[in-house]
């Protein structure tokens, strides 16, 4: 019997973005734009990109501004009508399209595994995918596709890992692994944020998750963990102790943009990929790199 389709996508979207204050004060984190473009639609085209239709976006307070944006705004609309801006039109109008997109609150930040957990009427009995909104991946990127096609061909939860310096582990979820071949391996064990010392090994667990409907049964019996809070790394634990769970490595193409210094590293190189942008911005780097050399 052939897996089911993957075919819905939860994006949590309930942190209050306290590493950008003080430009998240008034604005969600998810709505700061990259280039022209809010960091949350990347997410969102990705998804769309790699064959998911149905998208679950977990907000909290003073997150409705992410549910105007994917939604019609007919004023604006027949503005851009009204003045022949025909391509800004077709934009606006795809954005509502993209996909079926919902919206639920979850209530109080008790931590990603909660956040999670608050789909699982949504999803129902069926695998879907976890896309972190912090985490922006390059349009060339195969990385949610890739983890798609091993579940199809394993039927095995399956998550998004990366090398890190030992020194940086201690921010990630940490996954021991065995059996790789080539970019796949067996995952025997997650520690959520462990001392380097004691770490299992230097793959952090970033930012892309593919589970099955098994997952929210683990996130009923999570205690909270590392800060409080319910360890989305914790109910994987649980997970690996009823079904396998695997590992894909991937090293290009990713953007932590909770981080500011990857922020603008996203801004630039994004930018500098587009075909009306780039060649300008790229005359614009190189006079600011000469004039610095100069200084």
């Amino acid at each position: 019997m052939s897996n089911p389709a993957v075919t819905k996508a939860v994006i949590p979207a309930a942190g209050l973005g306290t590493r950008f204050l003080p430009a998240t004060k008034a604005q969600p984190k998810e709505m700061l734009p990259v280039v022209d473009r809010p960091s949350i639609q990347y997410v969102v085209e990705e998804a769309v990109a790699a064959g998911i239709d149905d998208i679950l976006i977990i907000t909290g307070r003073n997150k409705r501004s992410l549910e105007d944006h994917f939604d019609r705004n007919f004023e604006l609309e027949h503005m851009l009508r009204e003045k022949g801006k025909t391509e800004d039109l077709a934009e606006v109008v795809e954005l509502a399209d993209l996909a079926d997109i919902h919206f639920v609150r979850q209530g109080e930040p008790l931590g990603l595994g909660h956040a999670v957990s608050v789909a699982r009427k949504h999803v129902g009995g069926e695998p879907f995918v976890v896309l972190l909104g912090d985490d922006i991946m390059n349009s060339r990127s195969t990385l949610l596709a890739d983890m798609i096609a091993n579940y199809h061909s394993t039927g095995a939860s399956t998550v998004a890992l990366m090398e890190v310096e030992a020194a940086d582990i201690a921010n990630y979820g940490c996954a021991a692994p065995e059996h790789r071949e080539g970019n796949t391996c067996t995952i025997v064990d997650v520690v959520e944020k462990p001392d380097p010392a004691n770490a299992p090994s230097n793959l952090a667990i970033v930012g892309r998750y593919l589970f099955t409907p098994t997952i929210f049964e683990c996130l009923e019996h999570v205690q909270p963990g590392v800060g409080g809070e319910v360890q989305l790394t914790d109910a994987i634990a649980l997970l690996l102790k009823e079904e396998p769970v695997m590992g894909l490595v991937f090293s290009e193409g990713r953007f932590d943009i909770g981080k500011k210094i990857d922020y603008l590293r996203a801004t630039v190189e994004l930018a500098l990929e587009r075909e009306d942008l780039g060649p300008e911005f790229r005359a614009i780097l190189a006079e600011i790199c000469r004039r610095e050399h100069v200084n």
